[in-house]
């Protein structure tokens, strides 16, 4: 019987990890590992065109599914295709495990053709990363890089040469138990109490949501019910938070909107929970902050801390909430309440004049209508730029649709990579790719990996052919636009050419039965929507210092659209204020 090869041990250990697929691109020093793949229903091959979408399809699949997913390329311009979708899931604290392979051993550090160093060049966007030279040392290597990826959250990149992926594996290689899922993290009985007493000691207390409330939605609540606490959320924190929250004072930032950043400026003590926020231009500087985070490196980066407390979100409130003291005084979350409710009734005034006769069409309208027709469970990837803008303003979230995007990275071109991957995780879950002219152009070859699998992702295209963020950012440093304008052909007509379903609108009224179409449609759709390039022209009362910084939410001050259904939701918690 012949002897196991270190490839085919290298698969063997990705399938006992929990490792459904490994995507990639073929190619000369990684195909021992793909041929093991071809020989093992373990583990599949998922061919993309692009090293970089092999990455970010990873990256999704992790964030879907909790678990360890894995991306590979071939050795020098092959491996460093993945470095971006990388970085993405690395900041996205996604669970991945990319294999990097190598100019045969013999030759490194010969200037060989294609020869670079992975062992150092994704040092910086990885929690482990590390070269096998020799047989002797799988499978320890890719056991420890599995460890830090799940341990982490994160990535761990495994760089093997190809001749040494062909050797035979030696004998009794030393194998061991697998983590494959990370522990929740208690804090200190001193730092709970702590907390507690600064609660019961402030009047006015504003919660604050990142994704590391993800699973701590009833936790966040209990708590905000008993010290009276409007509820605000970074992006991230959105699907998580946003859903079912009478306390909602909607979102801070860049791309905020509503009462979010009043309520974290007024308050007496403001508590950052799992949030690694980074505008700390939108965080206040004379309000007590406590952050409450499970990665202790998270802890005061981005503002100057009164306590800080290591655990994890949902574990901390636990402890914590039976502790405090109820507050019975409402009136500062009563007053967020209603500032909340009439910020956004002020700018949906603006979207929804003339929409359904409005040419070249809303985005507004494009992404409300998206938001009604999109299924109660679906995913919605988004790409970088005014996709975001759309998403964090009219997706509605409700605990079982999920959101995701290159929120932390901010890479063009994620929204359609990300989607092979989230629909690769279950084929009858809806995927809808909210993708910009711009990001879907970059990698759109992978347009054909949705027609190769048959896969049935949903890319709805806001084509204003314009860089519509990069415009923006341009107005608001006081420059002319310029290199932001975009020549594209008819993308629907390009899809069909593929063997997808595609449809172009160019009428407000033409939209919703696109949209139902081609969900109805039993394979890969494109939606190719001509929207307002205009739709970001800044309002004219408006004073320099607001411009500069974005000193206050940019719904308030830059955005002239409105925030679809979320304003029903702030009208309705208006009536859990006592009538006087």
């Amino acid at each position: 019987m012949a002897k196991q090869t270190v490839a085919e041990q290298f698969v063997d250990i990705l399938a006992r990890a929990g490792v459904k697929r490994l995507y990639g691109v073929v190619g000369d020093s990684l195909n021992p590992v793909v041929d093991a793949i071809r020989r093992t229903s373990a583990v599949e091959w998922v061919q993309v065109r692009h090293e970089e979408v092999a990455a970010f399809a990873a990256g999704a699949e992790a964030q879907i599914t909790g678990r360890l997913a894995a991306c590979a390329g071939s050795c020098g311009p092959g491996n460093l295709h993945l470095i971006n979708g990388l970085f993405d899931a690395h900041r996205s604290m996604a669970p991945v495990l990319a294999l990097a392979s190598h100019i045969p051993s013999s030759e490194i550090g010969t200037s060989f053709f294609q020869e670079t160093h992975p062992d150092q060049l994704f040092q910086e966007c990885s929690h482990y990363c590390e070269l096998i030279s020799t047989t002797r040392q799988m499978p320890r290597v890719l056991q420890t890089a599995i460890q830090h990826a799940v341990g982490r959250s994160g990535v761990s990149v495994v760089a093997l040469p190809g001749d040494v992926a062909g050797e035979p594996a030696p004998e009794r290689a030393e194998e061991h138990a697998l983590v494959t899922s990370r522990p929740t993290v208690r804090p200190g009985d001193a730092e709970i109490a702590q907390l507690a007493r600064m609660i019961d000691g402030a009047g006015k207390v504003t919660l604050f949501c990142g994704s590391g409330t993800a699973g701590a939605h009833a936790e966040v609540m209990e708590l905000a019910e008993k010290i009276k606490s409007p509820v605000g959320h970074a992006l991230r924190g959105k699907e998580w938070i946003q859903y079912d929250n009478p306390f909602d004072v909607g979102m801070s930032g860049l791309l905020g909107y509503g009462a979010a950043y009043e309520a974290t400026h007024e308050c007496d003590l403001l508590i950052l929970l799992g949030t690694d926020f980074p505008y700390n231009a939108f965080l206040p500087k004379d309000v007590p902050i406590v952050q409450v985070d499970v990665r202790p490196e998270h802890l005061g980066r981005r503002s100057t801390l009164d306590l800080a407390v290591w655990g994890d979100v949902r574990e901390t409130l636990r402890c914590l909430t039976p502790l405090v003291a109820e507050k019975k005084n409402r009136r500062f979350l009563d007053r967020m309440l209603k500032k909340h409710a009439d910020a956004l009734e002020g700018v949906v005034k603006a979207y929804t004049r003339r929409v359904d006769k409005h040419v070249p069409i809303h985005p507004e309208y494009v992404a409300s209508v998206l938001d009604e027709e999109g299924a109660d469970d679906a995913v919605f990837t988004v790409d970088t730029g005014m996709c975001n803008v759309w998403a964090a303003r009219y997706l509605t979230p409700n605990g079982r649709r999920r959101v995701i995007g290159s929120f932390t990275h901010g890479s063009m071109a994620n929204a359609l990579p990300q989607a092979i991957g989230a629909q690769l995780t279950d084929r009858r879950r809806q995927v809808v790719s909210m993708s910009g002219d711009g990001g879907f152009s970059m990698l759109m070859g992978d347009f054909l990996t949705l027609v190769q699998y048959n896969l049935p992702v949903k890319v709805v295209l806001f084509n204003n052919s314009s860089l519509g963020m990069v415009e923006l950012e341009m107005l608001v440093a006081g420059l002319p636009s310029y290199g932001t304008d975009n020549h594209n052909p008819d993308f629907a007509a390009i899809a069909r050419a593929a063997g997808a379903y595609g449809v172009r609108v160019e009428k407000p009224k033409q939209l919703r039965g696109a949209l139902r179409d081609a969900f109805k449609h039993n394979g890969p759709a494109l939606v190719d929507v001509v929207t307002d390039p205009n739709a970001l022209s800044i309002p004219p009362k408006i004073s320099a210092d607001m411009v500069t910084g974005f000193a206050l939410s940019a719904g308030k001050i830059v955005l002239d659209g409105g925030v679809g259904r979320m304003v029903q939701m702030a009208r309705s918690n208006l009536r859990n204020i006592p009538r006087m």
